[in-house]
């Protein structure tokens, strides 16, 4: 059985908590959003499940609930290259729903992570039926295009201290990532996956960031002091 049919057979509905945690349902009108609210499901994602993957047909709309995923390819041809991270309260493959076309990425869950799903024909319906659906989507897009923008600046970048600010900040985005708030869940081992550097030289780059004042290191996370220094990180080299 594949992972993405497990998943499937573990779904549940969404209890009242995890469903005041999506940043986009509160908006909708009445009718729309209790449509929304019948069709949402939640899986639980072990390490290393795989909730989208390159070639497959899109059926839902995902959301993280809590946890941590990573977006990468997998080009047989070139190199495997991680694109982003996903952190609580971000939504994602909003642009492949539209299309209803095969993903072009793959989303792996990197510890253990609870994923909601919104499936493609309610998505779709929400798109004919509700402005503020439409509104949410359309900003969605248009952060999506800045972030990868950012991410293609960032692997342009040498600097490995600067790689991992910019990282950070992208994770700590308040649009995309509602539900991180001021403290990320993440161990350097996880964020040297996504920043493409080892987990020795992550944590030199955050101790430089720590003493910088920009962010503080803590228990199985770490929380932003200074969003602006880790946006602003090797600019003025430009």
């Amino acid at each position: 059985m594949s992972v993405v049919n497990r998943l499937r057979q573990r779904a549940r509905p969404l209890t009242e908590e995890e469903l005041a945690s999506i940043p986009w349902l509160a908006r909708l009108e009445e009718e729309a959003r209790a449509r929304a609210q019948r069709a949402l499901m939640v899986s639980e994602a072990e390490p290393g499940d795989y909730i989208c993957r390159v070639g497959r047909p899109v059926t839902y709309w995902f959301g993280l609930i809590d946890g941590l995923l990573k977006m990468s390819n997998d080009d047989s041809q070139g190199p495997i290259m991680t694109f982003t991270g996903v952190a609580p309260g971000g939504w994602f493959g909003e642009g492949t729903a539209l299309k209803r076309e095969a993903y072009r990425y793959n989303i792996q869950a990197l510890r253990r992570s609870r994923v909601a799903g919104l499936p493609v024909e309610t998505f779709h319906w929400l798109l004919d039926h509700s402005i503020a659906f439409n509104r949410f989507v359309m900003n969605q897009l248009n952060e999506r295009l800045g972030q990868f923008i950012a991410a293609r600046e960032i692997d342009r970048i040498a600097d490995p201290d600067v790689r991992v600010a910019r990282s950070l900040a992208n994770l700590f985005h308040p649009g995309l990532f509602p539900g991180v708030g001021e403290v990320l869940r993440i161990t350097q081992q996880e964020l040297a996956y996504l920043v493409g550097l080892s987990r020795q030289r992550v944590n030199r780059a955050l101790a430089r960031w720590e003493q910088a004042g920009a962010i503080r290191v803590e228990y199985g996370g770490l929380r932003v002091l200074d969003l602006a220094t880790l946006r602003g990180a090797g600019r003025d080299r430009l």
